[in-house]
């Protein structure tokens, strides 16, 4: 049978019904795999319409309950309020207030300890000790303890203005997130994770009720760093940190909004029961991706998660999928094992809705896709030259970015430390980045104009004014503007609006002073600090913002 023959017959398959070709059983399963290797090649000079797209039936988008909880508010904190709430923020406040009683209950301890100074904590003490941990991400110190340095070299005096270096060790050294009394290894479902697995449930329910993703989406692993004891930690060369401790996430391609994800413990991983019969990346796939089943959506894998079976089972449930694929893995056609391509062939097969492709550039490149077929398209390089690559990397390329854009983004101002030896502590604050994170995404998405950086820097300003108990117009200098006097500040034109030509705002150095009369100066200006979201004069009342806390 020839080429052209054998490619007509995989259009039958391109047109059968969604049931011949989605029924999957495990890789284990030889029969499956048999008739997994009955791959149809394709000529790929033929013009033959790529498969289409299921279609997405989601409405995606800040959920209605969230959005009315919202409105049209651009106040962080109600976006960080969604998902560290009252519930969180009370179960976290009554796990560590009850394992400090349940340490001096054990413990035998001299007079002298620090730990006797310790008393109840409460939700506003709560807010002040996680806008610290966050603003320790913004201002970076290779020792903790030098937050609270009087040294002139050193020195930040706010972390003291804010809660004492003693107060703050006490509610680090008794952050707790579960009842040790209730625990029981025969029942909890993972026991290695015990001391965060309440936590992250909680979180992660809550990012999923609290916004419906696109319709691509990616799965990637994250790594978060750690290199102390422990059984599960892993060992992944091409990540920067390489040690450390995996996550398995589902992101929003578009903004990397992290919907779902799995902490990785090895052979306790919890995985959803009615995948346990599959493999690890099998099942990893399906129980991140199995609330958004049978909508249409466009899955995004790395080879480690991507494979026939995978694709099978995905096009039951009206889920396509997208994804590098290592060239010997069982299900795929057999020649892909000795092709030896010339830089710029290609070669592909189908089998019903799915198609595999080999394509040689600098290396040999495996794809396998359920809505493409081998066409090329033309792409502008960084030399401004032209070259032909198949469509599906190009797509490929375009969508795999969700994960690591997130991983990116937090990687910039992360409240988590090198030093930190309790592995379920470096989880919370680990949580408490995505929760940021998260949060910035629906602001964006809900119309704000402030940058990641800005929305931190609000965020803990207004938890440190829901901490000191303050409302926004009588808070102190000092924590109006946290971080003003440190971190990057360049001058920018205001954004003129309307039928302006430019458009200015009241600086606010100039108008903190008073005349003569005992009136207030005021003085208008075409430049502001977008980080602080200030107008300022260019000189010298940029410099004096920036460079004293009293003016």
């Amino acid at each position: 049978m020839d080429s052209s023959s054998d490619y007509s017959d995989c259009e039958d398959l391109i047109s059968a019904s969604e049931d011949d070709y989605s029924s999957s059983e495990s890789e284990s399963d030889d029969d499956t795999l048999n008739s997994a290797r009955n791959w149809c090649p394709i000529d790929i000079h033929a013009s033959t319409p790529a498969p289409p797209n299921f279609q997405f039936t989601s409405t995606p988008g800040i959920n209605p309950s969230t959005k009315i909880l919202l409105g049209n508010t651009d106040d962080p904190m109600m976006f960080f309020s969604i998902f560290f709430d009252e519930k969180i923020m009370s179960f976290i406040l009554e796990e560590t207030n009850r394992y400090a009683e349940d340490f001096f209950n054990k413990s035998d301890l001299t007079p002298s300890s620090r730990a006797l100074n310790w008393k109840n904590t409460d939700i506003k003490e709560l807010n002040l000790f996680l806008g610290l941990l966050l603003l320790q991400g913004m201002v970076s110190k290779s020792v903790e303890a030098w937050y609270w340095s009087k040294r002139p070299i050193l020195s930040t005096p706010f972390f003291g203005q804010i809660m004492s270096e003693k107060r703050y060790g006490l509610l680090m050294k008794f952050l707790h997130f579960e009842n040790s009394d209730k625990f029981d290894k025969k029942t909890h479902p993972n026991p290695k994770l015990r001391k965060i697995f309440d936590i992250h449930e909680m979180l992660v329910q809550k990012f999923k009720s609290a916004y419906t993703p696109n319709q691509s989406v990616a799965i990637d692993e994250s790594l978060v760093a750690f290199k102390g004891l422990l059984g599960w930690k892993q060992y992944i060369p091409t990540k920067r940190a390489r040690f450390g401790l995996k996550f398995f996430q589902l992101c929003e391609s578009e903004s990397g909004y992290i919907w779902n994800s799995i902490i990785y413990t090895g052979k306790g991983t919890i995985f959803m029961e009615e995948y346990e019969h599959y493999g690890l990346s099998t099942k990893c796939v399906l129980t991140l991706i199995h609330e958004l089943k049978n909508n249409g959506y466009l899955l995004t894998t790395d080879n480690f998660y991507t494979s026939p079976e995978v694709a099978e089972i995905l096009l039951k449930y009206k889920t396509d999928v997208i994804g590098t694929v290592r060239g010997n893995r069982k299900g795929l056609p057999a020649e892909f094992k000795t092709l030896k391509l010339k830089k710029g062939e290609i070669k592909a097969f189908q089998k019903g809705k799915i198609m595999v492709l080999q394509w040689r550039d600098k290396k040999t490149l495996t794809m396998l896709s359920t809505i493409h077929n081998a066409e090329l398209v033309s792409v502008e390089s960084r030399k401004s030259t032209t070259k032909q690559k198949p469509k599906v990397v190009v797509d490929y390329n375009r969508s795999m970015g969700g994960v690591d854009k997130s991983d990116q983004c937090l990687s910039y101002y992360p409240s988590t430390r090198s030093r930190q030896r309790k592995y379920y502590k470096k989880i919370f604050r680990h949580l408490l980045d995505q929760a940021v994170w998260n949060a910035f995404v629906l602001y964006k998405k809900n119309g704000g104009d402030l940058k990641h950086v800005a929305f931190r820097m609000k965020l803990i300003e207004r938890l440190c004014e829901e901490g000191r108990g303050l409302p926004s117009s009588k808070v102190p200098k000092s924590i109006e503007n946290v971080a003003r006097l440190t971190g990057r500040h360049f001058p920018s034109l205001v954004t003129s609006t309307g039928n302006k030509k430019y458009s200015a705002r009241k600086c606010a150095v100039c108008c903190s002073k008073t005349n003569g009369n005992g009136k207030r100066v005021r003085r208008e200006t075409r430049f502001e600090c977008e980080v602080c979201n200030v107008g300022l004069c260019a000189a010298p009342c940029f410099q004096i913002y920036h460079t004293q806390s009293v003016f």
